[in-house]
């Protein structure tokens, strides 16, 4: 199944939004005084990592299909 242009709009879109929020949590952490954020934010930010390259694999086995 390859994906058309919609759908490769699409799928940059998400990573440009996922990719946004991990900047965005990234920055908070550096200024944040207190301790190291507890586990929760943590998995949340492993998760956006990982829905990233999830987006960027999926978009590498299309192109390189053609």
């Amino acid at each position: 199944m390859e994906l058309d242009l919609d759908e490769s709009s699409l799928a940059i879109g998400r990573i440009e939004r996922a990719l946004s929020r991990i900047e965005r949590a990234l920055t908070e952490r550096a200024n944040r005084p207190s301790p190291p954020p507890g586990a929760s934010d943590q998995s949340a930010l492993k998760a956006e990592v990982t829905a990233v390259i999830g987006e960027l694999d999926r978009l590498i086995a299309e192109a390189n299909r053609g």
